[in-house]
C-alpha cells in the first residue's frame, strides 16, 4: 500500500482515515469536496493516480433531505462512486467505496449477509445501492463496504447530539423500535485502511459495523451512562411517534461473515467502542 486517496476526506470517517494513513506513514491524499467534485468526471479522471488505493467516503448523506432532493443524492451517490470507478480502472488504481445498511429494506430478523437481497426504501438508500452497481459495472474487482450508524462523537451525529441534549434537557425521548450496530468511526477507519494494506482476499462486497446490536434508545442510555449521567432520563418512544420525510430501517444489523471471510479483524463490540469514544472525548 504505497499510496491512499481518500474522498470526502473532511467528514467523520475520512478524516480519521487520512490520520491513521499519516500514522502508519502511509501516503496519503485526502480531499474533501472543496478539493474535488467527484461529479465531474475529467477532474476526477486527473486526481486517480496509478497504483493507488482510492476510498470514497464522499457521499450525500441527508436522509430527509433526500427525498426530496433526488438530483442532488444521484450525482453524489451514483454518478461520482462511477466516476471514480473508471478513473481507478483507466490508472490501475483499486477502489474501496463506502455505502450503506439502507440499500436494504429493513425488514429482516436476523442479521444481512452481504449477498442479501437488497430492497431500499428511500431515496437516499436507492441512489446508494445505484452507485454499488455503478462501481461494479465500472470496475469489478472494486470492493464495497457497507457500513451502520456511524458516529464520532463530534458534530451533529447521533452521539453527539445525546451528548448535547444531556446537558440541555431534563429528559430525552429515543425511538425503541429501530436495531442496528453502532459504529464508531475510528474503528471503521482502522478496518479500511486494513483492507486497503491486505486486499481482503479479493472479496468484493463486506459488512464493517462493530459487533453486537442495539436500539437507538439503547444507544443513548448508553451514551448518559458513559458520561455519569443517569440513564432513566432516557426516555423510549416508538417510530411512530417520530415521523420523518425518509422511513428509517426497523432492523439493519449487518452480518460480519463477510469481513472474517476477507480475513480482516473483526471489528469490537460497540459498547467498548462506545467506551473508548467518550473517554477520547472527555
Amino acid at each position: 500500500m504505497r499510496r491512499i486517496m481518500v474522498t470526502g476526506a473532511r467528514g467523520q470517517l475520512g478524516s480519521r482515515l487520512v490520520q491513521g494513513a499519516q500514522d502508519a506513514g502511509v501516503d496519503v491524499d485526502g480531499v474533501g469536496s472543496a478539493d474535488l467534485d467527484i461529479t465531474d468526471a475529467d477532474a476526477v479522471a486527473d486526481r486517480v493516480r496509478p497504483g493507488t488505493v482510492v476510498i470514497n467516503c464522499a457521499a450525500y448523506t441527508a436522509v430527509d433531505a433526500a427525498e426530496s432532493e433526488v438530483a442532488a443524492a444521484t450525482a453524489v451517490n451514483e454518478d461520482g462512486p462511477r466516476n471514480l470507478a473508471r478513473a481507478c480502472a483507466r490508472a490501475g488504481a483499486h477502489l474501496i467505496h463506502v455505502s450503506t445498511d439502507y440499500v436494504f429494506a429493513g425488514d429482516a430478523d436476523a442479521p444481512y449477509a452481504a449477498d442479501a437481497p437488497t430492497g431500499p426504501r428511500t431515496v437516499y438508500g436507492r441512489t446508494k445501492l445505484a452507485g454499488e452497481r455503478a462501481v461494479h459495472d465500472a470496475l469489478p474487482t472494486a470492493q464495497i463496504v457497507r457500513t451502520a450508524w456511524v458516529y464520532s462523537g463530534g458534530g451533529t451525529d447521533f452521539v453527539a447530539t445525546m451528548l448535547r441534549l444531556e446537558r440541555e434537557r431534563d429528559t430525552v425521548q429515543v425511538v425503541d423500535d429501530q436495531i442496528g450496530s453502532p459504529t464508531y468511526a475510528a474503528d471503521l477507519a482502522a478496518g479500511l485502511l486494513e483492507l486497503a494494506r491486505t486486499g481482503g482476499r479479493g472479496v468484493t462486497t463486506l459488512h464493517a459495523t462493530n459487533a453486537g446490536a442495539a436500539t437507538w434508545f439503547d444507544l443513548a442510555r448508553a451514551v448518559f451512562a458513559g458520561v455519569g449521567a443517569d440513564p432513566e432520563r432516557v426516555r423510549p418512544c416508538t417510530s411512530a411517534e417520530f415521523v420523518r420525510p425518509a422511513p428509517r430501517p426497523a432492523y439493519s444489523v449487518l452480518s460480519p461473515r463477510s469481513w472474517a471471510d476477507a480475513g480482516l479483524t473483526p471489528l469490537r463490540d460497540w459498547r467498548d467502542a462506545l467506551a473508548d469514544a467518550l473517554a477520547r472525548l472527555g
